[in-house]
């Protein structure tokens, strides 16, 4: 038999079932059988899912409309209470679908376009960007080469390469045309395009966040630096999973890598199409493409297998990733070249090179430390003439998530919170003005700095029952009742357990154990750093002092504080308008030395030592001080 035919065969006995998502209307055919996360990621319905499927997390739920499905464990019974299971609620990721099926996404378990900072002020001496329009000026034929000699009007430099191709179209011209010339490559000029008629006033560039949670992107006018828009969006890459490590695992799989590197350009395709929709600017018009994106993100952007990451220590080149927008299907120029920031080790890339030249600390004399915290955590120590990192495990749980009841920074999210020493009660900012659907990171940082001062939390970070009645016994172990059901809008108490009480102290003991490392080995003092950078979310929405007082990074008497916004976006502008910007980048990747904690033996220690609230004494006077415990 013909393998075309077994082929026909085969794919005749597959037999498809339809599955209908409300109340967002999204309906798939999908085969029979499918694994409903998998279902709702073709579906292109953003849903939480932390641990990547792996029924970890119990995030991904759903509510069971009709139809036949099977659980492909009990690890459900696990994640939901016994009111939920009664009220059909399911684990996407452990349910197989085998008829024709209805579900409900509910609200707790749907992602919104989160608050997302879109912040890129920085301020440029001059514009000089890799990509420049000249016109094209046909000379006289040259009679050695028998073909026509061309001219770049106001170009001056190296003669630029240009393939035969290009140079076709320029001769097959009339005048007037114009050419774009590229210096991404090797930072030698190269004639990109060609195209009739003067468009050297369409001269524009886009400057990414990648983030491993969200996509940022500025539209800019290479012509003068201007930024002409502004847009956002969720990764796509979420429902594989939130984690680093999560990503990596599926891009081992069959078509994973690919299916990641898709859901990436998706991405920022969603962002391109706002932009260029509200700035009235043409795709093609986009020549230059800069991408601050940390190590992870940066492999799977380009198609470059990031398996060897999972090393520690494995050595990660630090020169840019290179990569023509065609290659990838970005909604730019097809000969535009994307330009990401360098990376420095396995989980430390161009995001944090990004922070770093928007803090500016590496021109300054002055000792400065940089912390920008979210799904992964970096943590630089320097100033001009050094500049040392690390990064740290923090996992999500500062951005929300990770959390029973956690959630992003979008409308319905607790973002502040205040308890009562009297009565142990909360009081809340919620995203939106609305009922409470769920907490946020600064939030659960708020709420977890606040129990630890009227007595909820003792200093080991455990709840502490029988004083208040909020604190009570739940389905996990002690909880204590943040909202009560009556005041959210999922219907149920929004609680915060023990669980994520464990959760977040090993997450703050990460990040202040980091940074402990760091000044260990350089001998720094909580007396000698003089500037603090905090970039991100974490540092634009964070209460400073709860920060301190639960302990995520030491007190520092003598420094000045100053959130910086959105690092990554901001040094992917940078380097979009000022190619002296990539030359610091360049400069700034090969100085910093990166401390590996997965193999410092100095990790551990500093660990455990921060594994309390506040942490170590020489960290946190203030809290130790005689005073202060008074009081």
């Amino acid at each position: 038999m013909a393998a075309t035919e077994k082929v026909k065969k085969i794919r005749k006995k597959k037999e498809l079932v339809r599955i209908v998502f409300n109340p967002l209307n999204k309906v798939i055919e999908v085969e029979k059988g499918t694994i409903l996360l998998e279902a709702i990621r073709q579906a292109g319905i953003q849903i939480e899912s932390i641990c990547g499927g792996k029924g970890q997390c119990g995030k991904c739920k759903v509510i069971f409309g009709k139809g036949e499905v099977k659980h492909l464990s009990d690890v459900y019974k696990k994640h939901l209470s016994e009111q939920e299971i009664a009220e059909g609620y399911l684990l996407s990721c452990q349910t197989r679908v085998l008829t024709d099926s209805e579900f409900i996404i509910p609200v707790e378990s749907r992602i919104d376009r989160p608050k997302i900072l879109l912040s890129a002020e920085l301020k440029i001496e001059s514009v000089h960007p890799a990509t420049g329009k000249y016109p094209v000026k046909i000379l006289s034929i040259d009679e050695f080469l028998k073909q026509p000699s061309i001219r770049l009007e106001g170009y001056s430099g190296p003669r630029p390469h240009v393939d035969d191709e290009i140079y076709k179209k320029m001769i097959a011209i009339n005048d007037p045309a114009t050419a774009t010339v590229s210096w991404t490559k090797n930072n030698y000029p190269e004639i990109i395009c060609v195209e009739p008629g003067d468009k050297t006033e369409f001269n524009y560039g886009l400057a990414i966040d990648l983030g491993t949670t969200t996509v940022v992107g500025v539209l800019v006018d290479l012509n003068n630096g201007e930024i002409l828009a502004r847009d956002s969006t969720l990764n796509k890459q979420i429902t594989y999973g939130e984690e680093l490590l999560t990503r990596i695992a599926f891009a081992s799989k069959h078509e994973g890598l690919e299916k990641l590197q898709r859901a990436a350009v998706e991405s920022i395709n969603e962002v391109i199409d706002r932009l260029t929709a509200n700035a009235k600017v043409k795709y093609d018009d986009i020549t230059d493409v800069c991408v601050g994106g940390n190590t992870v993100m940066n492999h799977m952007l380009v198609g470059k297998d990031p398996a060897y990451l999972e090393m520690a220590d494995i050595e990660v080149s630090r020169k840019p990733f290179v990569i023509k927008a065609k290659k990838i299907g970005l909604k730019v120029n097809p000969e535009a070249y994307i330009y990401c920031l360098p990376n420095v080790s396995r989980f430390l890339g161009g995001d944090a090179i990004g922070d770093v030249i928007a803090s500016g600390m590496h021109t300054s004399g002055e000792l400065s430390l940089l912390v920008d915290l979210g799904t992964n955590g970096e943590i630089i120590f320097g100033n001009e003439d050094w500049l040392a990192s690390a990064s740290c495990a923090s996992g999500p749980a500062f951005e929300g998530a990770g959390i029973k009841f956690g959630m992003r920074a979008m409308q319905g999210a607790i973002e502040h919170v205040k308890i009562d020493p009297k009565t142990c009660e909360a009081s809340y900012t919620v995203i939106g003005n609305t009922k409470p659907r769920g907490i946020c990171g600064s939030g659960i940082i708020d709420a977890a700095a606040e129990m630890f001062s009227v007595g909820i939390l003792d200093f080991a970070g455990k709840l502490v029952e029988g004083k208040n009645p909020l604190v009570r016994r739940g389905p996990e172990g002690l909880e204590y009742v943040l909202v009560p059901a009556e005041k959210t809008a999922i219907g149920r108490d929004i609680v915060i357990t023990q669980e994520d009480i464990d959760y977040l102290m090993d997450s703050k003991a990460a990040a202040c154990g980091a940074i402990g490392v760091l000044m260990k080995k350089y001998k720094i003092s909580i007396y000698d750093v003089k500037h603090v950078y905090l970039a991100g979310a974490f540092g634009a929405y964070t209460d400073l002092k709860n920060v301190i007082k639960f302990g995520i990074f030491p007190e520092f008497p003598n420094a000045k504080f100053h959130p910086i916004g959105n690092g990554s976006l901001s040094g992917a502008y940078a380097t979009l308008i000022s190619m002296k910007k990539r030359e610091e980048a360049r400069m700034i990747a090969e100085k910093m030395v990166y401390i590996d904690l997965l193999i410092d033996v100095d990790f551990i220690e500093e660990y455990s030592a921060a594994i309390y609230i506040p942490g170590k004494r020489e960290f946190y006077p203030t809290y130790h001080s005689k005073e202060h415990r008074k009081s």
